[in-house]
């Protein structure tokens, strides 16, 4: 699936879906740094969830 039809995947999924989504991104990159802790593409999945989850609870915070 190309990068423009997983946005459009995402974009048509209901919210409580999401959810479900980002639970099983998390559990298959925990698996790998389970397996190998040095794993440079979980490493690197992980700091950019981190970044993510940063970035929007500033943008939230300053909305309010």
């Amino acid at each position: 699936m190309s990068t423009s039809e997983l946005w459009d995947a995402l974009g048509s999924l209901p919210e409580t879906e999401m959810h479900h989504v980002i639970t099983r991104l998390f559990a298959l990159y925990e698996a790998r740094l389970q397996q190998n802790p040095a794993d440079p593409e979980a490493l690197h999945f992980f700091s950019n969830l981190d970044l993510a989850i940063t970035q929007t609870c500033q943008c939230n915070s300053n909305r309010r």
